[in-house]
């Protein structure tokens, strides 16, 4: 399992409906509804442990945990200590340790985004990618989670290989949520500060690095303010430096170390 990724600085949409269709798999007659989904609201606690092993003990409402790494007896568990449980997912970057990875055309795939083994994708290709990512999302909800946080989904502003525009990002972030949704899944935007006056219709929480650090944490207001929440974490701040601002704010913040292991000091 790779460390999580500190915050990178600078670093046609339904085309594929037919396809993605005819390639996934029907809800089942247990599945979530949009109507019914869970809608996150601010100043919810959270977990996020993407590395180590799985402490389902922290006493938080809300755990954020890799969708590939953990079967549907994990958020069974989770659920049954009264946790909601978010899928994590990379949605705009290919990963080449991930099971799916030899079903990504080779023309999707664009320079490196920093982490070993990952590749950014051309999001324009909504035609090839929408099947693969209703597949994965297919995933997330047949293993019983409440929500999915989509990563990397902010590759316009990076050297990608591909001259991917504002409006691409917002195709296909919009593509992301409405096939989490169609499986009766919340959905988090991550990062992607620019478009959330655009995006925030479309996403029911927002999931944050590092705004304290960077002086961005009023951009996530918005989020606030509609009844969402915000899930906020910093790692080279002290909880001193962030946390005041953070509950003026209405975030639910935590300090992390980059791996996103166990270890969490919370506000």
């Amino acid at each position: 399992m790779r460390p999580a990724r500190p915050k990178r600085r600078l670093l046609p949409l339904l085309a594929g409906l037919l396809l993605a269709t005819a390639c996934t798999s029907a809800p089942g007659p247990d599945a979530k509804t949009a109507d019914d989904r869970w809608r996150p609201k601010p100043g919810l606690a959270w977990q996020w442990q993407l590395s180590g092993r799985l402490d389902p003990a922290v006493d938080v409402p809300v755990y954020d945990i890799d969708g590939f790494d953990h079967p549907a007896a994990t958020v069974k568990d989770l659920h049954a200590r009264g946790r909601k449980v978010i899928c994590y997912l990379s949605t705009g970057a290919w990963e080449d340790f991930r099971p799916d990875a030899a079903k990504f055309p080779r023309s999707l795939l664009g320079k490196g985004n920093g982490w070993k083994g990952e590749r950014w994708l051309d999001i324009r290709r909504t035609d090839l990618l929408e099947p693969l990512m209703a597949a994965r999302l297919d995933m997330c909800r047949d293993k019983g989670f409440d929500a999915v946080e989509p990563d990397n989904m902010d590759g316009y502003r990076n050297s990608t290989g591909f001259p991917l525009t504002a409006a691409d990002q917002l195709r296909y972030n919009r593509l992301v949520a409405r096939l989490a949704h169609d499986r009766g899944l919340a959905v988090g935007l991550k990062n992607d500060l620019d478009q959330i006056p655009r995006l925030l219709p479309d996403f029911d929480f927002a999931v944050n690095e590092q705004c304290a650090e960077y002086d961005e944490c009023g951009r996530l207001a918005p989020f606030v303010a509609a009844g969402k929440a915000v899930f906020h974490v910093e790692y080279e701040l002290t909880t001193s430096q962030f946390c005041p601002q953070a509950r003026k704010l209405g975030l639910s913040s935590m300090r992390k170390r980059y791996e996103l292991g166990v270890w969490r000091q919370a506000c």
